[in-house]
């Protein structure tokens, strides 16, 4: 086997041991509000997830095609792979760290930061008009667009049940948060299973098996939407706990608003701009807005703040860690 096959193969095997954590990691993005409001039990809702994450991955390529050509250009052969390496090392290890301490960060801009870390360690090519456009612009409106959409439908709900009983109310809803929990775990498998679809899809090109305008292969579809599945269904309890009772105690109605919420950002983001943008700083906002509609002290601030803070670090963490990688596999590989 030569080493440029061998390189390929060891990607591959990464950006999908990148694609389970990521599914592990952000499980809670799905399903922590529908647990937390004994909606759905926690085993159930995990297998809810992992299916509609499996359904979602197979619902378009627009988020894979900006993460494996609008971020990054890779040289071709055994470098190209080692940057793609050192990037998506760099994003699992970000991964796990948040994952430790709890903390809902973003897999995606793990991932991006990765990319863009490896990249710049080894004077390749960044797309900062890409990066720009597709990464930091929607970075910034999502958790907004999550933050003010889940306020609004909030409010809708509580004006259109002012009158109705607690008690039936809540039990309604925690039927319909069947529906949106689903909603926002095929949201989920549409956005995070394409990144890994997209540097899969990268390593291949840059490879040499792959051409830059051809469709992603089926394989690389199925392959990625059995890993985050299986990842999801491994579960993300640290995490699970912060979203759904560390920022605020949710009850049935604000949930299945903070899911439909960020789902309607996810399908839009996706579907209409292939833009990688975060699923847990989408429903991290959504669960804030909901909680502002009943007062701003209903939020326990300083756990958000903590989040926020992980937000802003999780790019350049992600990109040192990768630079860092790069460089020993630079040596190792070369």
């Amino acid at each position: 086997m030569d080493l440029t096959l061998a390189l390929v193969i060891g990607v591959v095997v990464v950006a999908l041991v990148f694609d389970y954590t990521n599914g592990f990691h952000d499980a809670a993005n799905a399903i922590a509000t529908s647990v937390s409001t004994r909606a759905l039990t926690p085993r159930a809702a995990l297998f809810m997830a992992a299916a509609m994450n499996f359904l979602g991955a197979h619902l378009g390529t627009q988020v894979a095609a900006t993460v494996g050509k609008g971020i990054i250009d890779a040289p071709q052969g055994t470098h190209g792979l080692v940057i793609v390496g050192a990037g998506l090392i760099g994003a699992i290890t970000w991964n796990m760290v948040t994952w430790y301490f709890g903390l809902p960060s973003s897999s995606s801009h793990a991932l991006i930061g990765g990319l863009i870390g490896s990249a710049l360690a080894s004077a390749s090519n960044v797309h900062w008009d890409g990066v720009v456009d597709k990464v930091v612009i929607p970075m910034i409106l999502s958790p907004v667009i999550g933050f003010t959409l889940a306020g609004l439908i909030m409010i809708a709900i509580l004006w259109a049940f002012r009158r109705s009983q607690p008690g039936k109310t809540n039990r309604g809803f925690r039927h319909a948060q069947t529906v949106s929990a689903a909603a926002m775990a095929l949201g989920h498998g549409l956005q995070d299973a394409q990144k890994t679809m997209g540097v899969i899809f990268l390593a291949l090109v840059v490879g040499g098996y792959q051409h830059d305008g051809d469709p992603i292969p089926q394989w690389v579809i199925l392959a990625a939407a059995t890993a985050i599945s299986l990842g999801t269904y491994a579960g993300g309890w640290r995490i699970m706990r912060t979203l759904g009772r560390r920022i605020i105690a949710l009850d049935p109605p604000q949930g299945f608003a903070a899911e439909s919420a960020a789902a309607a950002v996810l399908y839009t983001a996706a579907i209409g701009f292939g833009a990688p943008i975060s699923t847990t700083h989408t429903i991290t906002s959504a669960i804030m807005g909901v909680g502002a509609t009943k007062r701003l002290s209903a939020v326990r601030w300083g756990v958000a703040g903590n989040i926020v803070t992980a937000w802003i670090l999780t790019i350049p963490a992600a990109a040192i860690v990768a630079a860092l990688s790069y460089f020993l596999l630079h040596w190792m590989v070369e």
